[in-house]
């Protein structure tokens, strides 16, 4: 008993023994002659008979200590080994306590569920043009590390963000396979930086398989830095200051081992993308508190005049209803996006002289039909695989050399 924890009953109200302060019970009112059952109405369930009057029953023990740890979730040390079940309706109670929405205690209760459960709390998360969001529950968002799919378009990442740190990191490693990060301004150093950590550390992003880096100002020299991604299947590189070309599939061919499709890819729609789990309301409940105009206290007159002045409600809400800087009509955007994708291993041999193939039709030339043999002689050695030229990217130039020494 010396290293365990003890609970005393006292007068209806339980405590612990410890220097740990428990939740208290909310004020409601102090009249307990009109009804004596208000400081402890969230054990019972009111309902009313066929004749209309008023009868109340108590709750389970079971609900009763549920909605006890609610209330103090942020002393709770593990969920690991709880039964799913548990975690699930520990969270709904969490959730309905408004629990994650309170800053000071957010991040570790999310941290606790997230420990346990893993993809069960979120296993998808759209963030696309709600970079508000972003920056206001950023410890939160870090929480979340069995991620299968991020949707950070339109997040105005830039070129340093501590974001990047996160994607890299070992929680995710082994589980993010989709990444959106289009739209955020994002040129060749910043995705020079992003990747740092995986080209000199081997590790980080293992299982990526879809890459959407469009409407960036990237090149084609940015294309050297995803080599390090092994399983990464499909890329967007629509709106880019890359351009449609021979020299541009054979590029990437030759780097990553993709072709190009000349159909748009419906991995890149954004209607897959949606934000699934548990926590999936609390994201929703942070987007609405967000942009709700916040009671001011009166502390003086010019903060008050100046939030009336910029208006931070409008300016939220113009910010979450804008759209993506990108191509002014649908057309445009059909007609300019780049997607590639790995071909199968059926069909390798067929699909890798698509980028000579492509643009023979268009301008047909003697340089075409010469490149048709070489590229077909570079490619037969590896049958299920890349060529390997990705393979000579291993080795550290002196800009990385630069860029880790400079951390």
């Amino acid at each position: 008993m010396n290293n365990s924890a003890i609970y005393v009953r006292e007068r209806g109200n339980l405590r612990r023994v410890s220097d740990i302060v428990l939740a208290q019970p909310k004020p409601v009112s102090s009249c307990r002659r009109t009804n004596p059952f208000v400081l402890r109405k969230e054990h019972f369930i009111f309902t009313y008979n066929a004749e209309g009057s008023l009868r109340y029953t108590t709750k389970s023990l079971f609900d009763i200590t549920l909605l006890f740890v609610a209330d103090n979730i942020h002393h709770v040390d593990s969920l690991v080994g709880f039964p799913e079940q548990i975690g699930d309706r520990l969270f709904a109670a969490a959730e309905e306590n408004r629990v994650f929405l309170n800053a000071d205690i957010s991040a570790k209760a999310l941290q606790l569920f997230s420990d346990a459960y893993g993809e069960m709390v979120l296993g998808s998360l759209c963030l696309r043009n709600r970079f508000p969001l972003l920056h206001e529950r950023m410890n939160e968002i870090k929480t979340f590390h069995s991620l299968k799919s991020l949707d950070l378009f339109g997040c105005r990442l830039g070129d340093d963000h501590e974001l990047f740190q996160h994607l890299t990191s070992s929680s995710l490693a082994s589980s993010l396979i989709h990444l959106f990060i289009g739209g955020n301004s994002l040129s060749d150093v910043g995705l020079q930086r992003l990747t740092a950590p995986i080209r000199m550390l081997r590790k980080g992003l293992d299982c990526l398989q879809l890459l959407d880096v469009s409407y960036n100002p990237i090149s084609v020299r940015a294309l050297r830095y995803l080599t390090c991604l092994p399983k990464l299947g499909n890329l967007d590189v629509s709106g880019t200051s890359l351009k449609l070309g021979t020299g541009l599939k054979t590029t990437i061919w030759d780097q990553l081992g993709l072709i190009y499709s000349e159909k748009p890819l419906d991995t890149f729609d954004h209607s897959r993308c949606k934000t699934e789990g548990w926590a999936e309301q609390v994201v929703n409940q942070w987007e609405t508190n967000s942009s709700q105009m916040p009671k001011q206290k009166k502390i003086d007159e010019s903060r008050t005049s100046a939030l009336r002045f910029f208006g931070r409600q409008k300016f939220v809400r113009e910010v979450l209803n804008a759209a993506p800087l990108v191509c002014e009509s649908e057309e445009e955007a059909k007609r300019e996006r780049l997607h590639f994708f790995r071909p199968a291993a059926n069909n390798h041999i067929s699909e890798k002289q698509t980028p000579s193939t492509a643009n023979h039709e268009a301008k047909p030339s003697w340089s075409n039909i010469k490149k048709r043999p070489r590229q077909s002689e570079r490619c037969d050695p590896s049958q299920q695989s890349p060529p390997t030229k990705r393979l000579s990217s291993s080795t550290l130039s002196a800009e990385d050399i630069d860029l880790l020494n400079s951390y």
